[in-house]
């Protein structure tokens, strides 16, 4: 396949800006657009929850140095947001009305955070988190905030949550599982967080359903439960997860997976020619596993948008990483890798839950599907190694043996 003389990125997140950064050192001469939407130049998301919402940092991690994009002949075209694509005569055109020719596209559109379909669910003032400013924003908020609410027990709401009491604001966390974290830890794993939350002061309203968003004479935001329980915050933060941004790929006549995605090959390939998805929106068929995989972490933004790099120059190599993340929660740091199905696959335990000094295993036909490691952090590489190899490994081995040596 020939290598492309101009090539089109939509979305300045770290994905897109990984693959445009990535072009260059892989020697590419041909034209480099990226059309992002925020006023920023490309930047990391995990730091909004962690360093800068907790008043660590007052910058996120930048994905390179500020004239990196100019030095190197990047178009990087900030604050302007693409409006369609036309893949028959291959051009994007953006909201200014100015078309941009491409021999081959990527998408790198990112998630909007989920909102609540329920009565005041778009009332100004309620807070979401994914960009820079919102964690501004919020930040500021929660210092001079007494009371806060946050919906949603995901990784988003309960790093909140920590940071929130960081800041000594008080919290009541709505969730309707009955535990944080249930779905992707299962009950053992999860209860860990919960607790942890609890000892540091954190108020769980589990099993709850939000029945309405409020807001009281004197301004202040507030939470009506289903069973008619009404909670007030100076901060209500909405943390339901997010959403595939999927609109442009839709209106183009891209492929979409059943999870919202959109649908990719092994090697990141639509189901249109010499366009190319990645990151939050991809639905990838991963090589690995018996489903198509849309992860929304920073691991995944950052190596597909790396790895798309061969692929846009006229390669098809599989993308193989298994997917990554990584949580700092007061004293608690924790790395996820791979997939489990925390409901059926079988859970060994290395260390101490009680403690926070523990690696967990999933286990599905005796292998290791995945495995994450808390306050533990001697055994990165040979939990990758497991992981990325499913490997069969014995349950004596995964809780009193020599992880280092498994093969």
């Amino acid at each position: 396949m020939a290598e492309p003389s101009r090539i089109v990125v939509i979305g300045s997140g770290l994905a897109g800006a990984s693959a445009a950064a990535g072009l260059r050192e892989r020697g590419y001469s041909g034209e480099v657009l990226v059309l992002g939407s925020e006023p920023h130049r490309p930047y990391e998301l995990p730091p909004l929850s962690k360093g800068l919402l907790l008043g660590d940092t007052d910058e996120p991690d930048w994905v390179r140095e500020a004239g990196f994009y100019a030095e190197h002949d990047i178009d990087l075209c900030s604050g302007v947001t693409a409006t369609r694509i036309d893949t028959e005569a291959r051009r994007v055109v953006d909201e200014r009305g100015e078309e941009h020719g491409y021999d081959r596209l990527l998408l790198a559109t990112g998630s909007r955070p989920r909102s609540l379909p329920v009565p005041g669910g778009d009332l100004p003032g309620l807070r979401t988190l994914r960009t820079l400013d919102n964690a501004i924003e919020l930040r500021e908020e929660l210092r001079e905030a007494e009371r806060a609410v946050i919906v949603g027990a995901g990784w988003i709401g309960t790093e909140a949550a920590a940071a929130a009491r960081r800041h000594d604001t008080e919290v009541t966390v709505v969730e309707p599982a009955t535990l944080p974290l249930l779905r992707t830890l299962g009950e053992p794993v999860s209860r860990v967080f919960h607790d942890m939350h609890a000892e540091h002061g954190v108020s769980w309203r589990l099993g709850a359903k939000v029945a309405e968003f409020t807001r009281a004479g004197d301004g202040a935001p507030g939470v009506r439960l289903s069973d008619g329980t009404e909670l007030t915050g100076d901060v209500v933060l909405v943390a339901v997860g997010a959403a595939p941004r999927v609109e442009l790929a839709d209106a183009a006549g891209l492929g979409l997976a059943a999870d919202g995605g959109v649908r990719v090959d092994a090697g990141l390939r639509t189901t249109v020619p010499d366009v190319y998805a990645v990151g939050d929106i991809a639905s990838h068929a991963h090589p690995r596993y018996e489903r198509p995989v849309r992860v929304e972490h920073w691991a995944n933004a950052k190596d597909q948008g790396a790895h798309v790099v061969s692929n846009l120059m006229g390669a098809h190599e599989p993308y193989l990483r298994s997917p990554y993340f990584f949580t700092d929660q007061y004293e608690l740091g924790m790395e996820y890798r791979g997939l489990a199905d925390a409901a059926s696959d079988r859970l060994v335990v290395r260390g101490d839950l009680g403690a926070r000094e523990f690696i967990a295993f999933w286990l599905r036909d005796g292998r290791v599907r995945a495995a994450m490691n808390v306050n533990v952090w001697d055994y990165g590489d040979a939990l990758e190694r497991m992981v990325d190899g499913q490997l069969a490994v014995d349950e004596a081995t995964l809780t009193k043996g020599d992880l280092a040596s498994v093969e």
